[in-house]
């Protein structure tokens, strides 16, 4: 799983790196078909924005959420990702 860390109007520091990395790796736990993600981390005056665009086996996947946190951002991002893979998993299981 490739994972590429794009910052707006802020700057991606280690620990910011670390947290991403390490909410992403729950989503390979579902679904292993992951190859790419691309995240981006975005501050407008007051709001924290996270996005990410996953890669998987026959489907792109984006989502988005704004916080007053960053972590807090990320952490919601990585729940929404994880509905859509199980959601895509299942609707791939189903038609074989």
């Amino acid at each position: 799983m490739q994972i590429s860390i794009t910052g707006h109007h802020i700057e991606v520091t280690d620990s910011l790196k670390d947290h991403v990395e390490a909410k992403f790796e729950k989503l390979k736990r579902h679904f292993d078909n992951v190859t790419d993600v691309h995240v981006i981390l975005t501050v407008e005056k007051l709001n924290q924005k996270a996005e990410a665009t996953v890669q998987v086996s026959g489907a792109k996947l984006f989502a988005e959420d704004t916080q007053e946190d960053m972590y807090v951002a990320i952490d919601n991002l990585v729940d929404k990702l994880d509905r859509q893979i199980i959601k895509h998993k299942e609707k791939n299981g189903s038609h074989r």
